[in-house]
């Protein structure tokens, strides 16, 4: 049992880390929050001062991208981390999410209903 709790805790280790998103223009840090999965921005190819200004919530539109959690609530199933949140801070839209290791490679999945994009992220 106790091998399986640690082999579980290594797969979750293959994705902590730095990515480099499909546009380049951003640098999400995956990092583990108690059971589930989180992403957030901790660079920005337009600058650190870079706003939120296509935010849903007017509110929210004055605060800064970085720091900013674009995945969240990812939770482990078999290969997959699956059933999260991913944050689109071009358009401030926020989807249904599932995250895989495919080799080297992190692939970012974002869902409204049957439709979905897949971005292939590189490790930084």
């Amino acid at each position: 049992m106790a091998l399986l709790l640690v082999a579980g805790c290594g797969y979750a280790q293959d994705i902590m880390g730095k990515w480099l998103t499909e546009a380049g223009d951003a640098q999400v840090e995956i990092y583990q929050a108690g059971d589930k999965i989180n992403g957030k921005i901790v660079w920005l190819k337009k600058g650190p001062e870079t706003k939120d200004e296509h935010n849903s919530d007017a509110k929210l539109r004055e605060r800064k991208l970085m720091g900013v959690n674009i995945l969240s609530g990812l939770k482990k199933k078999e290969d997959k981390w699956e059933d999260g949140k991913i944050y689109n801070p071009k358009n401030g839209k926020t989807y249904k999410c599932n995250i895989w290791l495919e080799g080297k490679q992190l692939k970012v999945r974002g869902y409204i209903g049957f439709l979905y994009e897949t971005q292939t992220w590189n490790r930084k």
